[in-house]
């Protein structure tokens, strides 16, 4: 169950060394995951107002932190730089599906992606 930011300690992760740790985006191409430039998201929101009031201002993006590949990042509002949004970089998901697992108000919804990928194998019955 996800803990309010209020109730939670900060955890400062050293930076990747390179040699044993590496940057998200040198992971994420290990992964040999790729998506065309035109395919539609295959993660949507149910809700946008439900990202902002619930995992911005209650769990202070929680989303961004949990996911391995840097798929969620909360940006700056035009007009309103303290208000966030959610945007989905859903280029660089791995299709892990922690954002399915751990989004505390199921808000994401992960479908298939178009394509044929190395990490998801689909058969037919």
């Amino acid at each position: 169950m996800a803990v309010p930011i209020r109730k939670s300690k900060s955890v400062d992760y050293p930076k990747p060394d390179g040699k044993i740790t590496f940057d998200i985006l040198s992971s994420v191409a290990l992964t040999g995951t790729n998506h065309e430039e035109n395919q539609p998201s295959h993660l949507l929101l149910r809700n946008d107002a439900d990202a902002e009031l619930t995992t911005w201002r209650r769990f202070a993006g929680m989303t961004e932190r949990f996911c391995p590949a840097g798929v969620y990042e909360y940006v700056p509002c035009e007009g309103n730089h303290e208000t966030k949004r959610l945007q989905i970089n859903s280029q660089n998901c791995i299709h892990c599906k922690t954002c399915d697992i751990k989004e505390p108000r199921n808000n994401i919804q992960w479908v298939a992606p178009e394509g044929n990928y190395r990490n998801i194998e689909f058969k037919n019955p």
